[in-house]
């Protein structure tokens, strides 16, 4: 019985690494394509804001009306003028990754 026990505990174990490996990082993601334009803290610097005046902060302000799919959505076919798609996100777990990510960054 121990045995058994063991061996599942080490399959759980495996697959757990296995599942997070495959995981997008998110902020990986987003420091390659987002923070050039957002920001680090998801608040554009004063040159971007400049350069894009409808550029918002990631705030409660900009949570309110925005779900996470809405957010990948929005990463995905861009959101008019405002923003363009991000094409290197070419997955909906790394947009949504991102999407979940950048609602850290409002807190």
């Amino acid at each position: 019985m121990t045995k058994h026990i063991v061996s599942l505990g080490l399959l759980l174990a495996a697959s757990a690494t296995l599942a997070s490996a495959q995981a997008p990082d998110s902020k990986a993601l987003y420091d390659a394509n987002c923070k050039k334009c957002h920001g680090a803290t998801g608040k554009p610097v004063a040159v971007m804001v400049k350069k894009f005046p409808k550029l918002i902060p990631f705030d409660a302000a900009f949570f309110a009306n925005r779900t996470d799919a809405s957010i990948a959505t929005i990463i995905q076919k861009g959101n008019g003028a405002e923003m363009k798609a991000v094409p290197a996100l070419t997955t909906d777990a790394e947009r949504t990754a991102v999407a979940k990510y950048i609602r850290t960054l409002g807190k």
